[in-house]
């Protein structure tokens, strides 16, 4: 099996959000905040290479809303994922599989492209998309607080195309997967052991090395006291198994792991994929 990280790019949001109750004063040590109070966050997929199947995780925020949309965040439409995947080596065409964590417009906005005629198509025409049954009704029925997060135009388009399955319902996948549902109902986080050593897909869960600490939970999410559960049952066990944390939105980071201390789990250290498994 094979790793590689794919950069769909970077984007903006705003730092007292993505931190939740946690003071500015502390989170700006390790997040630093723009003159709009903004944080720089990437949008960093994985593709996972096998004999006979190339997986792409999450596909970054695509470029089919506004430029008042994308505004918002400084987005580079550039940013076509699949140039990202051609860069690494991988035709678009060969994609088998795309697994999204879970549906906000930052995860699956570039999955669902735009022909010509702008009747929207699937960047990855052959790939079989994967979702989690739960989590795909949340999204196309969405709660007021979520609601901007899931763009119709970002997933009924997959289901159209005949190529939508549910993990949760049986997959034959290379990886099993962690759910949660703090951050939304049923996230994905993919779990892949490749070399003897494991990374986990960390996704929203922790979106940043900044979000290690367990208070540090963000504003977005709908269940905080869930997302505390969680965080501290699976760092917990990431420090313990010394687990590759896969780091979805740091902007200058792949992948940390993690140590215990008085205050619970800390960043051990911070590195590229590259440097996390060879090491």
């Amino acid at each position: 099996m094979k790793l590689q990280m794919v950069q769909a790019g970077q984007f903006y949001l705003d730092g007292g959000a993505m931190f939740g109750v946690v003071p500015k004063t502390i989170w700006s040590k390790t997040n630093e905040a723009d003159e709009k109070n903004r944080i720089l966050l990437s949008c960093r997929c994985l593709l996972v290479e096998t004999d006979d199947r190339k997986i792409l995780i999450d596909t970054g925020l695509g470029d089919k809303q506004t430029a008042k949309f994308f505004g918002f965040y400084d987005w580079d439409v550039n940013n076509d994922i699949r140039e990202k995947v051609r860069e690494a080596g991988v035709d678009p065409e060969d994609i088998t599989d795309v697994f999204f964590t879970h549906l906000h417009f930052d995860h699956c906005g570039g999955a669902v492209v735009a022909g010509e005629g702008g009747e929207p198509g699937l960047a990855f025409p052959k790939a079989t998309h994967w979702s989690h049954s739960k989590h795909w009704h949340w999204a196309v029925y969405p709660n007021a607080r979520e609601k901007a997060s899931f763009l119709k135009e970002n997933i009924l388009p997959i289901e159209a195309s005949g190529k939508l399955k549910f993990a949760d319902k049986g997959h034959d996948l290379p990886f099993e997967f962690v759910e949660v549902c703090g951050h939304t109902q049923s996230q994905m986080l993919p779990l892949i052991e490749v070399g003897g050593k494991k990374v986990l897909y960390a996704a929203d869960l922790l979106p940043t090395a900044g979000h290690v600490p367990l208070p540090y939970v963000m504003g977005y999410d709908v269940n905080p006291l869930k997302t505390l559960e969680e965080k501290k049952k699976w760092l917990e066990w990431v420090e313990k198994e010394n687990v590759i944390l896969f780091l979805e939105h740091d902007a200058q980071y792949d992948c940390c792991t993690l140590k215990s201390t008085e205050k619970g789990p800390r960043v051990d250290r911070l590195m590229s994929l590259e440097e996390a498994l060879e090491a």
